[in-house]
Protein backbone atom coordinates (compact mmCIF):
# COMPACT_ATOMS: atom_id res chain seq x y z
CA UNK A 1 0.00 0.00 0.00
CA UNK A 2 1.07 3.56 -0.63
CA UNK A 3 -0.82 5.39 2.13
CA UNK A 4 2.37 6.64 3.79
CA UNK A 5 4.11 7.79 0.60
CA UNK A 6 2.90 11.37 0.79
CA UNK A 7 4.03 11.85 4.38
CA UNK A 8 7.35 10.14 3.65
CA UNK A 9 8.03 12.70 0.89
CA UNK A 10 7.07 15.65 3.07
CA UNK A 11 4.41 18.32 2.67
CA UNK A 12 5.90 20.16 -0.30
CA UNK A 13 3.99 20.43 -3.57
CA UNK A 14 6.75 18.44 -5.27
CA UNK A 15 6.52 15.72 -2.65
CA UNK A 16 2.76 15.42 -3.03
CA UNK A 17 3.02 15.37 -6.83
CA UNK A 18 5.62 12.59 -6.67
CA UNK A 19 3.38 10.67 -4.28
CA UNK A 20 0.59 10.84 -6.87
CA UNK A 21 2.91 9.53 -9.60
CA UNK A 22 4.25 6.88 -7.26
CA UNK A 23 0.74 5.52 -6.69
CA UNK A 24 0.90 4.00 -10.19
CA UNK A 25 2.57 0.64 -10.67
CA UNK A 26 2.19 -2.55 -12.72
CA UNK A 27 -0.99 -3.51 -10.85
CA UNK A 28 -2.42 0.03 -10.85
CA UNK A 29 -1.78 1.36 -14.35
CA UNK A 30 -5.16 3.13 -14.55
CA UNK A 31 -6.80 4.69 -11.50
CA UNK A 32 -9.74 6.92 -10.65
CA UNK A 33 -9.21 9.90 -8.38
CA UNK A 34 -10.55 8.05 -5.35
CA UNK A 35 -8.02 5.24 -5.72
CA UNK A 36 -5.14 7.71 -6.06
CA UNK A 37 -6.30 9.49 -2.92
CA UNK A 38 -6.48 6.22 -0.95
CA UNK A 39 -3.07 5.04 -2.10
CA UNK A 40 -1.35 8.35 -1.35
CA UNK A 41 -3.24 9.26 1.82
CA UNK A 42 -3.89 12.74 0.37
CA UNK A 43 -7.24 14.56 0.52
CA UNK A 44 -9.38 14.08 -2.55
CA UNK A 45 -9.41 17.83 -3.23
CA UNK A 46 -5.61 17.90 -3.21
CA UNK A 47 -5.41 14.90 -5.56
CA UNK A 48 -7.94 16.54 -7.90
CA UNK A 49 -5.78 19.66 -8.13
CA UNK A 50 -2.52 17.77 -8.54
CA UNK A 51 -3.67 15.36 -11.26
CA UNK A 52 -4.98 18.22 -13.37
CA UNK A 53 -1.69 20.07 -12.95
CA UNK A 54 0.20 16.91 -13.91
CA UNK A 55 -2.11 16.47 -16.88
CA UNK A 56 -1.27 19.97 -18.06
CA UNK A 57 2.40 18.97 -18.14
CA UNK A 58 1.68 15.60 -19.86
CA UNK A 59 2.80 13.64 -16.81
CA UNK A 60 -0.68 12.14 -16.47
CA UNK A 61 -3.37 11.53 -19.07
CA UNK A 62 -7.08 10.92 -18.59
CA UNK A 63 -8.70 8.03 -20.43
CA UNK A 64 -12.18 8.03 -22.00
CA UNK A 65 -13.56 6.28 -18.91
CA UNK A 66 -12.28 9.06 -16.65
CA UNK A 67 -9.46 7.05 -15.08
CA UNK A 68 -5.92 8.40 -15.02
CA UNK A 69 -2.67 6.85 -16.25
CA UNK A 70 0.97 7.87 -16.64
CA UNK A 71 1.47 10.31 -19.51
CA UNK A 72 3.96 10.39 -22.34
CA UNK A 73 6.35 12.87 -20.70
CA UNK A 74 7.25 10.41 -17.95
CA UNK A 75 8.12 7.74 -20.49
CA UNK A 76 10.08 10.16 -22.65
CA UNK A 77 12.11 11.09 -19.60
CA UNK A 78 12.51 7.41 -18.79
CA UNK A 79 14.24 6.80 -22.09
CA UNK A 80 16.98 9.18 -20.91
CA UNK A 81 17.94 6.75 -18.14
CA UNK A 82 21.52 5.60 -18.63
CA UNK A 83 20.52 1.98 -19.26
CA UNK A 84 18.25 3.06 -22.12
CA UNK A 85 20.72 5.57 -23.54
CA UNK A 86 23.48 2.96 -23.55
CA UNK A 87 21.21 0.36 -25.11
CA UNK A 88 20.20 2.77 -27.86
CA UNK A 89 23.78 3.73 -28.63
CA UNK A 90 24.94 0.12 -28.91
CA UNK A 91 21.88 -1.04 -30.87
CA UNK A 92 21.69 1.83 -33.37
CA UNK A 93 24.24 0.52 -35.94
CA UNK A 94 22.52 -2.88 -35.98
CA UNK A 95 19.10 -1.28 -36.37
CA UNK A 96 20.42 0.84 -39.25
CA UNK A 97 21.63 -2.30 -41.02
CA UNK A 98 18.14 -3.80 -40.84
CA UNK A 99 16.50 -0.56 -41.91
CA UNK A 100 18.76 -0.29 -44.96
CA UNK A 101 17.33 -3.54 -46.32
CA UNK A 102 13.74 -2.38 -46.69
CA UNK A 103 13.03 1.07 -45.22
CA UNK A 104 10.55 -0.49 -42.79
CA UNK A 105 10.35 0.83 -39.23
CA UNK A 106 12.89 -0.89 -36.99
CA UNK A 107 12.42 -0.82 -33.23
CA UNK A 108 13.85 -2.17 -30.03
CA UNK A 109 11.74 -2.62 -26.90
CA UNK A 110 12.13 -3.76 -23.30
CA UNK A 111 9.65 -5.06 -20.78
CA UNK A 112 7.99 -2.33 -18.72
CA UNK A 113 5.49 -3.69 -16.22
CA UNK A 114 2.64 -5.24 -18.18
CA UNK A 115 3.61 -3.42 -21.37
CA UNK A 116 6.69 -2.97 -23.51
CA UNK A 117 8.59 0.29 -23.77
CA UNK A 118 9.95 1.28 -27.18
CA UNK A 119 13.51 2.36 -26.40
CA UNK A 120 14.37 3.40 -29.93
CA UNK A 121 12.91 3.34 -33.44
CA UNK A 122 14.26 4.10 -36.90
CA UNK A 123 11.88 5.24 -39.61
CA UNK A 124 12.08 7.27 -42.81
CA UNK A 125 9.82 9.25 -45.10
CA UNK A 126 8.70 6.06 -46.82
CA UNK A 127 7.99 4.25 -43.58
CA UNK A 128 4.32 3.79 -42.73
CA UNK A 129 3.00 5.76 -39.77
CA UNK A 130 2.58 3.55 -36.71
CA UNK A 131 2.02 3.96 -32.98
CA UNK A 132 5.46 2.74 -31.92
CA UNK A 133 7.58 5.82 -31.30
CA UNK A 134 10.46 6.07 -28.80
CA UNK A 135 8.94 6.27 -25.34
CA UNK A 136 5.69 4.58 -26.39
CA UNK A 137 4.30 1.85 -24.14
CA UNK A 138 2.69 -0.83 -26.26
CA UNK A 139 0.51 -3.81 -25.32
CA UNK A 140 2.41 -7.06 -25.04
CA UNK A 141 -0.29 -9.18 -26.68
CA UNK A 142 -0.79 -7.13 -29.86
CA UNK A 143 2.73 -6.27 -31.07
CA UNK A 144 5.63 -8.34 -32.41
CA UNK A 145 8.17 -7.06 -29.87
CA UNK A 146 5.57 -7.37 -27.13
CA UNK A 147 4.71 -10.97 -27.95
CA UNK A 148 8.39 -11.91 -27.88
CA UNK A 149 8.81 -10.40 -24.42
CA UNK A 150 5.58 -12.02 -23.25
CA UNK A 151 6.43 -15.45 -24.67
CA UNK A 152 9.82 -15.47 -22.94
CA UNK A 153 8.49 -13.81 -19.78
CA UNK A 154 7.62 -15.37 -16.45
CA UNK A 155 4.47 -17.33 -15.78
CA UNK A 156 3.33 -14.53 -13.48
CA UNK A 157 3.72 -11.97 -16.28
CA UNK A 158 1.82 -14.12 -18.75
CA UNK A 159 -1.05 -14.75 -16.37
CA UNK A 160 -1.34 -11.05 -15.55
CA UNK A 161 -1.41 -10.06 -19.23
CA UNK A 162 -3.71 -12.88 -20.32
CA UNK A 163 -6.17 -11.86 -17.64
CA UNK A 164 -6.94 -8.58 -19.44
CA UNK A 165 -6.55 -8.56 -23.22
CA UNK A 166 -7.73 -5.28 -24.72
CA UNK A 167 -8.92 -5.14 -28.32
CA UNK A 168 -7.29 -2.66 -30.73
CA UNK A 169 -8.46 -3.97 -34.11
CA UNK A 170 -10.76 -6.75 -35.27
CA UNK A 171 -7.65 -8.95 -35.53
CA UNK A 172 -6.42 -8.45 -31.97
CA UNK A 173 -6.35 -11.74 -30.07
CA UNK A 174 -8.41 -11.21 -26.92
CA UNK A 175 -8.99 -14.85 -26.00
CA UNK A 176 -6.39 -16.21 -23.57
CA UNK A 177 -6.82 -19.80 -24.72
CA UNK A 178 -6.06 -18.75 -28.29
CA UNK A 179 -3.01 -16.75 -27.27
CA UNK A 180 -1.42 -19.37 -24.99
CA UNK A 181 -0.44 -21.83 -27.75
CA UNK A 182 0.77 -18.94 -29.90
CA UNK A 183 3.15 -17.90 -27.12
CA UNK A 184 4.47 -21.47 -26.91
CA UNK A 185 5.07 -21.45 -30.66
CA UNK A 186 6.91 -18.11 -30.46
CA UNK A 187 9.11 -19.49 -27.72
CA UNK A 188 9.95 -22.64 -29.69
CA UNK A 189 10.50 -21.01 -33.11
CA UNK A 190 12.28 -17.92 -31.81
CA UNK A 191 10.26 -15.17 -33.48
CA UNK A 192 6.83 -13.53 -33.40
CA UNK A 193 4.59 -12.20 -36.16
CA UNK A 194 1.51 -9.99 -35.79
CA UNK A 195 -0.80 -9.00 -38.61
CA UNK A 196 -2.87 -5.85 -38.04
CA UNK A 197 -3.40 -6.67 -34.36
CA UNK A 198 -2.50 -3.20 -33.12
CA UNK A 199 -2.77 -1.02 -36.23
CA UNK A 200 -4.79 -1.75 -39.40
CA UNK A 201 -2.49 -2.30 -42.36
CA UNK A 202 0.62 -3.04 -40.28
CA UNK A 203 2.46 -6.35 -39.94
CA UNK A 204 5.24 -6.74 -37.39
CA UNK A 205 8.00 -9.32 -36.99
CA UNK A 206 10.26 -9.53 -33.93
CA UNK A 207 12.98 -11.66 -32.36
CA UNK A 208 14.50 -11.78 -28.86
CA UNK A 209 17.74 -10.16 -27.74
CA UNK A 210 19.54 -12.28 -25.17
CA UNK A 211 21.89 -11.53 -22.33
CA UNK A 212 24.09 -13.75 -20.21
CA UNK A 213 22.97 -17.36 -19.93
CA UNK A 214 20.49 -16.77 -22.74
CA UNK A 215 18.01 -14.68 -20.77
CA UNK A 216 15.80 -12.53 -23.01
CA UNK A 217 16.39 -8.87 -22.14
CA UNK A 218 14.81 -7.02 -25.08
CA UNK A 219 13.20 -7.53 -28.49
CA UNK A 220 14.16 -6.33 -31.96
CA UNK A 221 11.48 -5.98 -34.62
CA UNK A 222 10.30 -4.37 -37.83
CA UNK A 223 6.88 -2.98 -38.76
CA UNK A 224 5.86 -3.15 -42.44
CA UNK A 225 2.77 -2.40 -44.52
CA UNK A 226 0.73 -5.61 -44.60
CA UNK A 227 0.37 -5.62 -48.36
CA UNK A 228 4.15 -5.60 -48.92
CA UNK A 229 5.41 -7.44 -45.86
CA UNK A 230 7.76 -10.33 -46.65
CA UNK A 231 7.87 -12.08 -43.31
CA UNK A 232 9.88 -15.05 -44.55
CA UNK A 233 12.64 -12.70 -45.73
CA UNK A 234 12.89 -10.64 -42.56
CA UNK A 235 12.99 -13.44 -39.99
CA UNK A 236 16.52 -14.69 -40.79
CA UNK A 237 17.76 -11.10 -41.16
CA UNK A 238 16.45 -10.23 -37.72
CA UNK A 239 17.78 -13.43 -36.18
CA UNK A 240 21.31 -12.91 -37.50
CA UNK A 241 21.25 -9.26 -36.42
CA UNK A 242 19.86 -10.15 -32.99
CA UNK A 243 22.60 -12.73 -32.43
CA UNK A 244 25.31 -10.18 -33.24
CA UNK A 245 23.68 -7.46 -31.16
CA UNK A 246 23.11 -9.82 -28.23
CA UNK A 247 26.81 -10.67 -28.22
CA UNK A 248 27.67 -6.98 -28.24
CA UNK A 249 25.30 -6.25 -25.36
CA UNK A 250 26.89 -9.00 -23.28
CA UNK A 251 30.36 -7.79 -24.19
CA UNK A 252 29.54 -4.24 -23.07
CA UNK A 253 27.85 -5.42 -19.88
CA UNK A 254 24.38 -4.17 -20.88
CA UNK A 255 22.77 -7.62 -20.85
Amino acid sequence: MHESRASERGDSVTGRALAVLDSFDAEHRRQPLGAIARRTGLPLTTVHRLVHELERHEALVRGPDGDWEIGSKIWRLGTLASVHVDLREVALPYMEDVYALGNDAVQIAVLDGLRCLVVDRIAGSRTMSVLSKPGSRLPLHATGVGKVLLAFGTTELQEAVLGSLDRYTDRTITDAETLRPQLRTIRSQGFAVTREELTPGATSVAVPLRGRRGAVTAALGVVSPSESAEVSKMVPVLQVTAAALSSKLVETGLA
